[in-house]
């Protein structure tokens, strides 16, 4: 797929990372067209750029006309593992990205799905950390769906795109020490843009399914063979 025009759904384009990675899709030559699915509008306008608000993200089969004809999803939509349970946890980040995607490969199956799970997930399901078991549950079952590509990426602490409106404050905070810790320590530390990129990329990677850490986001990012 080398060079073919890249048409993409984002989901949790009101979150963090989702907003950065649209806004490297918008401003990238190789996507030509995106969706995003949104409970609340992102606020952002642009020719490339259709947005549907729909509120039940368990229930998307009155959208599935519209939800044809793209070849890449980058899913950037998850919730914290702060003060919930497994059960709870489990319900917004496993079951509800199996829908999802699950839909998507019955409608879309040259699609190219990307999932952003997180540094530390345990493919093994059975490590003490309740979120590490629960995004490896999820990272090992997308892989089982006859999706074109199936790409799970693992960013540690993320540096965000300067001027997005959804920024946690912390990282506007820690902002300043980025570059200083990435330096001492390269393979935790990634910015939001790389990240992005790297979703755009892997579109011609080659057709096998993988697992990207950080130091692989920087490279395929980095790296204009990819493109």
């Amino acid at each position: 797929m080398t060079g073919s025009k890249i048409h993409a759904l984002i989901t949790g384009a009101t979150g963090m990372v989702g907003e950065g990675v649209l806004h490297v899709c918008l401003q990238h030559p190789l996507v030509e067209s995106v969706l995003v699915i949104n409970r609340k509008p992102c606020g952002v306008s642009h020719p490339k750029l259709k947005e549907i608000i729909h509120q039940d993200f368990f229930d998307l089969s009155p959208l599935r006309e519209q939800l044809t004809g793209y070849n890449a999803c980058y899913f950037c939509l998850g919730v914290t593992s702060v003060g919930k349970n497994e059960r709870d946890y489990t319900k917004f980040t496993y079951t509800l990205t199996m829908h999802v995607a699950t839909l998507l490969s019955e409608i879309n199956k040259e699609l190219t799905f990307c999932y952003v799970s997180g540094a530390g997930t345990d493919s093994s399901e059975k490590g003490r950390l309740m979120w590490a078991r629960v995004k490896g549950k999820a990272e090992n079952d997308l892989a089982k769906l006859p999706f074109r590509q199936v790409f799970v990426f693992r960013p540690g602490i993320i540096k965000p795109i300067k001027g997005m409106k959804f920024t946690h404050s912390f990282y506007k905070f820690f902002g300043w020490l980025f570059w200083i810790l990435r330096k001492l320590n390269g393979y935790s530390y990634v910015t939001l843009e790389e990240l992005g990129l790297a979703m755009i990329h892997c579109i011609s990677l080659p057709d096998n399914r993988r697992i990207m850490e950080v130091r692989d986001i920087i490279d395929v990012a980095t790296s204009t063979k990819r493109v």
